[in-house]
This record gives C-alpha cells, structure tokens and sequence, in this order.
C-alpha cells in the first residue's frame, strides 16, 4: 500500500496586485506544462518575469527554476512523467480530487468548459479543460471572478498536489508554492475537504466504467526517454 503524502500546513497569502497574479499564474502554468524543446526558453522567460513579484513568490518560482535547469531536456521530461502522468496522487486535472473515478467527473468537466466559454475562451483541444495548467493561464488572461471561483472551488485539490510533490521532493512543489501564495486563505471548507483527501483520497466507482479515469499520459510510455 502506498503511502499518503503528509498534509502540509497551509501557506499564508502574500498581497500581490492584479499584474501580479497575472505573472504568477502563467509562469506556472508555463513551468507546469510538459517540457519541450522550447522548454530553456520558458525558464529564461520566467527568470526575467521575477524582479517584478513579491518576495515569497519569487522566492518559490526560483527555486524551480534553478533546480530543473542544469538537467537536460531529457531529465526533465522524465521526470515530469513520473511525477504527473504515473502517480495519481500528483494528477494536474482538478476534478479529479473532487470527482476521482466515479460518474461525477463527466459534470465536473463539463462545469470546466462552461467557465471556459463564460471568459470567451474555447477550452484546450490537446488536454481536458480542468488541467491545472490550462486553468491557470485562463486565471494569467481573464482577470475576472470565473478563473478565481474554479480556483477557489478546487483549492482542497491543489493543496493535496502540493503535499504530494513536497513528499516527492519534487521541483515542481516550489511551483505550487508559489500559485497557492496568490490564492485567497482557505476556509474551513476546503480545509475540511483536505483532510479528507490525505486521509481516503479521492473518490473511486470502478464499476460501470469502462476503463480509470486516470492517469492521463502526457507521452505514451514509449516515448518516455530513457
């Protein structure tokens, strides 16, 4: 059986202005994006962006930075499909803390796109509208209060990921450090709702599906460098 991440304690928000948050958000939606080719070229970008935020936030998207990019492009696409793409515990889709396997998810989803189209964006065609880095860039682009209650609806979600990253001593946690400092604090419900997930996870209703819901791959195995 494997092992439950640790909860963490809940980071304090850090005032940060509309621009701000804005850069924030789409540094991580970038840096929580499978790493191609063009990869390098998102770091230096998110380098120049940090002069321009708080302290704990720029603090949080450096460490990142400076961990990932002395490996080369084929670490770390290794290790961002061994993180996100083959433990269920890190999976970037939102609903799924919420929804996990079970026939909820289809609604959940759809609430997603629904947002989507209310900012006057179409939802991404490569990937499910509740990935967290699609949603994110949607927070990046719409400064109104749709990005801010799916954020807000799934808070308990991204607090679980954050454990589960820190317990990996992946790279990636400093970027849900840094997200969740833009974030409001959580309250008492999400809180309660994350304690529930560190301690059963998500739900589960094998049967009647046709196959898990989850993982879903980034790269088929394949093509996971060796």
């Amino acid at each position: 059986m494997s092992r439950r991440a640790p909860a963490l304690p809940f980071l304090d928000p850090v005032p940060v202005d509309a621009e701000q948050r804005a850069t924030t958000h789409m540094a991580a939606a970038l840096l929580l994006a499978y790493p191609d080719e063009g990869h390098a070229d998102v770091l230096t970008g998110v380098r120049d962006a940090l002069p321009t935020l708080p302290a704990a936030v720029r603090g949080a998207l450096a460490r990142h930075v400076d961990a990932v990019e002395g490996w080369d492009l084929a670490q770390r696409q290794t290790h961002y499909v061994e993180t996100f793409d083959l433990r269920r515990r890190c999976a970037l889709h939102l609903s799924y803390y919420s929804a996990g396997d079970t026939r909820r998810r289809g609604m959940a989803l759809v609430t997603f796109v629904e947002a989507f189209r209310a900012c006057g964006w179409q939802p991404p065609d490569d990937e499910l509208p509740d990935h967290l880095p699609a949603v994110l860039e949607l927070s990046a682009r719409d400064r109104g209060e749709i990005p801010a209650l799916l954020l807000g609806a799934h808070r308990e979600g991204v607090e679980v990921l954050r454990s589960a990253l820190h317990a990996l001593t992946s790279p990636y946690a400093h970027v849900l450090d840094a997200v969740c400092r833009t974030l409001p604090p959580v309250d008492a419900r999400a809180a309660a709702r994350f304690a529930d997930l560190v301690a059963a996870g998500p739900p589960q209703e094998t049967v009647g599906l046709a196959s898990p819901l989850l993982p879903f791959p980034t790269v088929r195995p394949s093509e996971v460098p060796a």
